[in-house]
């Protein structure tokens, strides 16, 4: 008997592209961290997600302190990531997941839910959405409890 796709979902995953499909022009991609984004995607059992992309390569504060950054290097920090998490619903018969903003780097996309496409491919999915066409590709990280 084969994994439901909630079941599939569950665990860590590292991100290998994000990019967003222009509408007027068919086939450009537009990469809003760059080729070279990094980031994670976290399933858990019990109905959560969190999600944390940032661009390579972003600057560190000169002071090295988190929090006391000047205000130019925390909005260029900000512009380089993206992060989210909170509960998520997947319908089985659509391949959809719902993506309920319960925390977020960005204050626009608190209390939203979000409808994300879902296409899982052995140890792959993909994960795009509808409205601006965002398409982004995870890899199943590596098992590290071993």
């Amino acid at each position: 008997m084969s994994k439901s796709l909630r079941e599939a979902l569950v665990g860590a995953w590292k991100l290998v592209e994000y990019s967003i499909e222009d509408k007027n022009k068919q086939g450009e991609k537009f990469y809003p961290l760059g080729k070279d984004a990094a980031g994670f995607l976290m399933y858990t059992p019990d109905g959560y997600v969190s999600a944390q992309m940032m661009a390579s390569g972003r600057p560190s504060y000169a002071n090295g302190h988190i929090h006391t950054g000047t205000t130019e290097e925390m909005a260029k920090a900000a512009k380089g990531y993206m992060a989210y998490s909170g509960q998520y619903e997947v319908d089985e018969e659509t391949n959809t997941l719902t993506h309920h903003m319960e925390v977020s780097m960005n204050p626009t996309w608190l209390g939203q839910a979000q409808e994300r496409f879902v296409k899982l491919e052995g140890n792959t999915i993909t994960i795009s959405t509808a409205g601006n066409h965002a398409v982004l590709v995870w890899k199943r990280a590596e098992d590290h409890a071993k």
